[in-house]
């Protein structure tokens, strides 16, 4: 008898970085295309637009990185007090916690005497990793990593902005907001399909959703620049 194996990849694997990558990614491109687009719509020459661009992408890199960071360090350090607490309640209450996991699975379909059973199998196992998991929630596979989180959000932060930066730097001064424009929104639809795909969703629905978001904050910083003639950050 042959036997048949396979390996199976599953998306939650790659919540940690994947979402700090596409965020990133995506404010870099928007929120940077958008301040050229608005400094060119108020009729500031090339060389101001190209610096109000650079300071977006510095400014916006140390944001993202600083941002997430403290974000998920929050997220961490509630996750590490509810463990801790669960730690003292197995040490001090291990009979009523034993209950407690037998009803979560009794709630989820197992009938009462198969649930017990479990319940007591995987606290001899491991009486700590079973209650994150199955009472908190709180898995090893989607923790979060504030440094991790922090690193990916500034680089890919910085590689999005650079986009819309290198297309200012190439254009003719007159063609500045259009070139830019165009460019975001390809690279957008690009971002979008990609992590869709990354993340096992729909690609034409994550470039769709990614773009019209991106369209809208470039559209209104434009109206802003031509109305008011000055830029906003």
């Amino acid at each position: 008898m042959s036997r048949l194996s396979h390996s199976e990849v599953h998306m939650v694997h790659r919540i940690g970085w994947l979402r700090a990558a596409v965020l990133g990614a995506n404010d870099g491109i928007v929120s940077t295309s958008s301040l050229i687009v608005g400094v060119a719509a108020a009729g500031s020459g090339k060389p101001e637009v190209l610096v109000a661009g650079l300071a977006g992408l510095v400014a916006g890199a140390m944001s993202m990185a600083a941002g997430e960071y403290v974000s998920v360090s929050s997220q961490t350090d509630a996750e590490r007090a509810d463990i801790l607490r669960e730690t003292g309640e197995l040490a001090e209450t291990p009979a009523r916690e034993l209950e407690e996991l037998t009803q979560i699975y009794v709630a989820r379909g197992l009938d009462r005497d198969l649930a017990g059973k479990v319940a007591h199998q995987l606290t001899a196992h491991d009486a700590l990793r079973t209650h994150a998991r199955d009472e908190l929630g709180i898995s090893e596979t989607v923790m979060a990593h504030p440094i991790q989180a922090a690193v990916v959000s500034a680089l890919t932060f910085a590689v999005g902005a650079a986009v819309p930066l290198i297309i200012a730097l190439l254009s003719p001064a007159s063609q500045v907001t259009v070139m830019v424009a165009a460019s975001t929104l390809v690279a957008l639809a690009v971002l979008g399909a990609s992590g869709a795909s990354a993340g096992g969703a729909g690609i034409a629905r994550g470039a769709a959703r990614v773009t019209f978001w991106g369209a809208l904050a470039m559209a209104a910083t434009a109206l802003v620049g031509m109305l008011f003639g000055v830029t906003v950050g």
